[in-house]
């Protein structure tokens, strides 16, 4: 193991600089969401609360995550659902206050796609396949896909999915803006979303942090919210240096 990288269970976790890396690790299982991959992702997202970096989330063993651990949740009943113990883990991690960059590579279905609709930005790779097929199992998408999909695809294909089990491949992804990138291998996506996640790094943190908190508000927030947060920003000694930098550039151009 790496000097900068760190195992919690099924989550590899990689200390980038720019950024953090955090590998799904249960490829016996296609990295199938389990509780122990819940808890680890609440760990990581408690560091990430504390020490605010944009997030690279990807799958080992060429696959996001195949869905949640059927096994598991078999045996779980009303009181679990009412917990919600996948949709608190993937709220958390739409809620980071930096960007959260996730690379699908291969099946990325149910509680995977959940998953990856909890991210900011997606990045696919020829193999994806990505859906919800829950209703097949005698359950729903109750993780965030009945909300989230609908603002990602719109409302007829997000219906489709969520109501026949429709699965997209990455050609279909990429058309519906599900992902934003479309790359020839998994190492490729995985460069794509470590330089965005690198240009993340190069900006300034409070706007982009900013940005995030007015990019999720609802939409009878607006525009109160972005004036909120844009009379905090025009008072920042950073907002000072990098105009005057920007200026003192083209002056000298």
């Amino acid at each position: 193991m790496a000097e900068n990288e760190t195992s919690n269970g099924p989550l590899k976790i990689e200390d980038r600089g720019t950024h953090v890396l955090a590998s799904l690790d249960r490829p016996e299982k296609r990295n199938a969401i389990d509780q122990e991959l819940v808890d680890a992702l609440h760990a990581l997202c408690a560091e990430l609360e504390a020490a605010p970096r944009a997030l690279v989330l990807r799958g080992e063993g060429g696959t996001f995550a195949a869905g949640a651990d059927i096994a598991q949740l078999r045996e779980r009943r009303a009181a679990d659902a009412r917990a919600g113990i996948n949709t608190r883990a993937f709220q958390r991690i739409n809620a980071l206050p930096m960007p959260v960059i996730a690379v699908l590579d291969g099946y990325a279905l149910g509680g995977g796609a959940e998953l990856a609709y909890a991210a900011d930005i997606r990045v696919g790779t020829p193999t994806l396949k990505i859906g919800n097929p829950e209703t097949g199992l005698g359950i729903i998408a109750a993780a965030g896909a009945t909300w989230r999909l609908r603002e990602l695809v719109g409302e007829p294909l997000a219906a489709e999915i969520l109501l026949a089990g429709r699965v997209l491949d990455a050609e279909e992804a990429l058309r519906a803006g599900l992902i934003t990138h479309l790359e020839p291998d998994a190492d490729a996506a995985l460069v794509r979303a470590e330089k965005i996640a690198s240009r993340i790094a190069s900006l300034d943190p409070a706007a982009t942090q900013a940005s995030k908190r007015v990019l999720q508000a609802p939409r009878d927030a607006h525009p109160a919210i972005d004036l909120a947060e844009q009379a905090i920003l025009f008072e920042s000694p950073e907002k000072m240096r990098r105009m005057t930098e920007f200026l003192e550039r083209k002056k000298a151009k």
